[in-house]
């Protein structure tokens, strides 16, 4: 799984993406919940399975990520 920064299409605004969670439908809906909810901030889940923060919140995810025990690997810059 990967947690990156995406500004392409977003008029220099930047989102973070995770990509490559294993979680069906229902748990990545649910777990992008929780995260819009502690970050204070947008998202969505995009059809690809990722899920997308407003802003830069990298590094708060993939300490997030490794607490529940997965193992992310930081994308980009």
């Amino acid at each position: 799984m990967r947690v990156g920064r995406e500004t392409a299409g977003r008029k220099g605004a930047g989102v973070t993406v995770v990509s490559g969670l294993p979680l069906d439908a229902a748990e990545l809906v649910a777990l992008a919940k929780e995260w819009k909810r502690s970050l204070g901030t947008g998202g969505t889940v995009r059809a690809d399975g990722g899920i997308e923060l407003a802003g830069e919140h990298r590094d708060k995810l993939m300490a997030d990520l490794e607490r529940r025990g997965y193992r992310p690997k930081r994308a980009g810059g």
